[in-house]
């Protein structure tokens, strides 16, 4: 007689056994995503280096081409240039999140961490803070720029710091606005092409470069009313002085708006990309 031995299908896994994440592991997974995305830009050091140098063109070519042009009644147009520098700045810089989410989903990066047992969040989070700490780098190299250059803070330290922390808010505010976008193109030649024309129309129709007074009517109604003009003007106050409680509430305000959008939508997309 002939034993047959018939093949069991192996049992799942009870939902009890599975791995469940707590709010400190996904901490910890955050920090290694955050930490594997730091040593990516520490490894390709160009891309650092290129990205810090369009911002000192940008000083020193409104500094010294248009600066003896445009006119800031009150005020050196120095001064008036580089609170917008380091809002336009870190904005440009947000397309460096929509390149590098669409590369490690088109790569296959992303699918690879979903495989590994740990916080679906960490992706989202590591990539955002990340890029924090690449904008803390810059806002210090333009920070020495601008003062080599003749600026000159007209408060006190508290609220240079503040002012920081407002560049740094905003930078983390647009990191979630361009990982949405990295994740919805999933290419990142399409993720940079995407990003310029919005960034542009934001950050040139902005009180950054020039007064919004001296702009066309319907320009100054939107450019009075959208967030980068309200972080410069929040960033602007803090460092010349003059009332600033209604500026850095708007701006925070506006980023809190932000976050509160784009945050679930970037989690979502990340949950249905493939």
């Amino acid at each position: 007689m002939t034993a047959v031995t018939v093949a069991q299908k192996p049992t799942p896994p009870a939902a009890s056994t599975r791995r469940r994440v707590t709010p400190k592991r996904a901490v910890l997974d955050g920090g290694v995503v955050a930490w594997r995305n730091l040593l990516s830009m520490l490894r390709t050091p160009e891309v650092l280096v290129f990205s810090s140098i369009q911002p000192v063109i940008f000083v020193l070519m409104f500094r010294f081409v248009f600066g003896g042009a445009i006119t800031v009644p009150g005020e050196s147009y120095v001064n008036f240039l580089m609170p917008g520098i380091f809002i336009q700045t870190v904005a440009f810089g947000a397309t460096n999140t929509a390149v590098g989410m669409a590369q490690d989903l088109q790569g296959g990066v992303i699918d690879r961490f979903r495989s590994l047992p740990m916080a679906r969040s960490a992706v989202l989070a590591g990539r955002t803070i990340a890029d924090l700490v690449r904008n803390v780098w810059i806002v210090i190299l333009m920070s020495v720029v601008g003062f080599a250059v003749g600026f000159r803070i007209q408060t006190n330290a508290l609220a240079a710091l503040a002012a920081v922390a407002i560049v740094l808010l905003f930078a983390f505010t647009l990191s979630w606005v361009f990982a949405y976008i990295g994740l919805a193109v999933a290419n990142p030649e399409a993720a940079q092409a995407a990003s310029f024309p919005i960034l542009a129309i934001f950050v040139f129709a902005s009180s950054a470069f020039v007064p919004l007074n001296t702009m066309p009517g319907w320009l100054q109604a939107f450019a009075s009313h959208q967030p980068v003009t309200a972080s410069i003007n929040a960033v602007r106050a803090l460092v010349l002085g003059g009332p600033t409680a209604s500026y850095v509430l708007t701006a925070i305000a506006w980023c809190i708006g932000i976050i509160a959008v784009f945050a679930p939508l970037a989690v979502r997309r990340y949950r249905r990309s493939s």
